[in-house]
This record gives structure tokens, sequence and C-alpha cells, in this order.
């Protein structure tokens, strides 16, 4: 009994000898948008958390004063953005809801519940919609008699592939971002 006791006596001692000092600072952010349209009227929900964690060292651990300073390691931020419309819970990397220009003409993609809806935000009529593919922030596009491969740049542009069977060429086409 006595030896159990030390042992689990010894083993937490030992947890806290290797335990990692860091410094954490979470932020969530909610955003609750209601939209009306032609359906009636439907929220979005996006939860963004934010963690930064950094590791908190001693500069000189093995030195023998007292008052030892501190030495902080480079900052890691994770971020993940949960996203619920209609009900149907999802995670995002990136959130492209905004407004876009395309001919002229403004435009507006919105989440939706599998990926995002291209809207005429004056007559709140559907356009067409964008959908992830297994790659990495690429994006069938359908829209009318159109199906299209898209992406969004790094600048937050849409930009738009689509394949012209008349002239047997691929028609690249951008919808820039409006930055407010």
């Amino acid at each position: 009994m006595k030896k159990s006791i030390l042992s689990l006596i010894l083993l937490a001692f030992s947890a806290c000898l290797y335990a990692q000092n860091t410094n954490v600072q979470s932020e969530v952010k909610t955003t609750v948008r209601t939209v009306k349209d032609s359906d009636g009227e439907r929220k979005i929900v996006k939860t963004e958390e934010l963690d930064k964690v950094q590791d908190v060292e001693l500069k000189d651990a093995n030195s023998k004063s007292l008052n030892k300073e501190m030495k902080l390691g480079p900052t890691q931020v994770m971020s993940k953005v949960q996203v619920t419309v209609d009900g149907v819970t999802r995670y995002v990397d990136v959130d492209r809801s905004a407004y876009y220009t395309y001919n002229g003409q403004r435009y507006q993609v919105m989440l939706d519940k599998v990926g995002y809806v291209i809207m005429n935000p004056d007559t709140k009529k559907q356009l067409g919609i964008l959908r992830e593919t297994s790659l990495t922030n690429h994006y069938i596009m359908k829209a009318k008699n159109k199906i299209s491969s898209g992406y969004f740049d790094g600048n937050g542009n849409l930009i738009m592939e689509t394949y012209d069977p008349k002239t047997d060429t691929m028609i690249i086409e951008k919808a820039e971002i409006i930055r407010n």
C-alpha cells in the first residue's frame, strides 16, 4: 500500500517536471446573418475560433540564479470557421462570402448548406452555385447552361475557366472582389 502511494506521488511529480509551459490566447467570434430571399428567411451562423499558442521557455535554464528570464517561442495561429446554414453545420477554411463584380454587374457570393450560392443582390435571385471539389480551393460553378471550373486567387478574386467546344479553347473569366 505504501509503495503504491509512493509510486503515485512520484509519477505525479515527474509529470509536472516535463510539462510544457505555453501562453494560450483563444478568441471566438460569432456572427448571425439573416437572409431574406424568394425562398423565405434563413439564418447563417458563422463561428470563428482563433487560437494563438506560444511556447514559453527559460533563457538560461541551467543557471543557478533564482530569477530567470523567459524566452518566448514562435506564435502558432490556428483558425477554425464553423458555419451553420439552415441547421446544417460544416467547417470551412476561408469564408469567401462577399460582393463581386463581373462584366460591370455586381454579384453576391453567400454560403449555403454545401457550398456557395451566387445571387443578384438587387433582385435576390439565385444565379448559380459553387461546389467545392476534392482539390483545395477549387470549385465547380453551375449557372444557367454553363458549367465552369473555378478557384479564388491570392487577392480573393474568383477565376472561372470554361471550355468552349466551338473554338476548342478554355475561356478564363475573372470576378473581382469588392473591397470596402
